[in-house]
């Protein structure tokens, strides 16, 4: 392919990348360059990759160690992708904005997601950056929220799984199996030491230490945050799309503005404990 080239979408996340091939091994300075366009842009964007599911886990091994989910939809036999395979998504978790697996002690690093199906129409998935969404919050909540820690519990992504027919877990093991976890409402990326806002509306229930009306106040305005389009981005899928995030810094929104069947594959990537 031609040189690598990687052209931002916008000011604040996301970037368009051409010049690989990542059905085929990455040369070390193309891993280290694609690398150091995640940490700055937060998710990649990849077009005409027709790549089979074992090329896309290859690219991802080459990446770092893949994550198996705690829980993943019924579709697909292998554990290291997760298939999501949906006709009407409105109201089954990822029409929210969240991060991949949160309630994880040490939720995944990234997300590598590639698009198998498609509707004729919709099914865009849209990013927004958690460090730019930390930065355009006051002084002094940026000083209140930086001390406070949230909780994190997989009950509302699997029960609304279930309840859709695409998982065939059982509620009470998986809850016993993944108990709730607690994570700092504002953590410190490993890599860059950017400070990124990582509270999202699928999986943190609660400010610790806060009564009730606190929590009802000053969670949902955090969660409520994401909605500011001036750190987001929307990215509109072919079938030979590939998109590339990092977990740590971007959440993300799949649209759910499309009534024909839409199957993507994920593989996702181990991370570390927040703080």
């Amino acid at each position: 392919m031609n040189e690598l080239r990687v052209e931002p979408v916008t000011p604040a996340v996301g970037a368009q990348v051409s010049g690989v091939d990542l059905g085929k091994p990455l040369a070390p300075e193309i891993r280290a360059a694609l690398e150091s366009a995640l940490l700055e842009h937060g998710v990649l964007f990849f077009r005409d990759q027709d790549i089979s599911v074992d090329e896309q886990v290859a690219f991802a091994r080459q990446l770092g160690e893949i994550s198996i989910p705690p829980f993943a939809p019924k579709y697909g036999d292998d554990p290291e992708v997760v298939v999501l395979d949906q006709v009407s998504p409105k109201g089954e978790g990822a029409d929210e904005w969240h991060s991949d697996n949160t309630f994880m002690a040490e939720p995944p690093m990234g997300s590598i997601l590639k698009a198998v199906q498609l509707p004729r129409q919709g099914g865009d998935t849209c990013f927004a950056h958690m460090g730019a969404a930390y930065d355009a919050l006051s002084e002094p909540l940026r000083r209140l929220v930086e001390g406070l820690s949230a909780v994190h519990d997989i009950t509302k992504p699997l029960a609304k799984a279930i309840a859709a027919g695409h998982s065939e877990a059982n509620l009470a093991e998986v809850q016993a199996k993944w108990p709730p976890v607690v994570h700092p409402v504002v953590r410190t990326h490993p890599v860059t030491g950017r400070k990124v806002l990582f509270v999202n509306g699928n999986s943190t229930t609660r400010l610790v230490g806060l009564s009730d009306r606190e929590n009802e106040a000053l969670l949902r305005l955090l969660i409520d945050h994401v909605r500011d389009p001036t750190f987001q981005c929307r990215f509109r899928w072919d079938t030979h799309s590939v998109a590339f995030w990092d977990n740590r810094l971007v959440q993300h929104y799949a649209v759910p503005d499309y009534t024909e069947r839409r199957v993507m594959h994920r593989v996702t990537l181990v991370g570390d404990r927040p703080r």
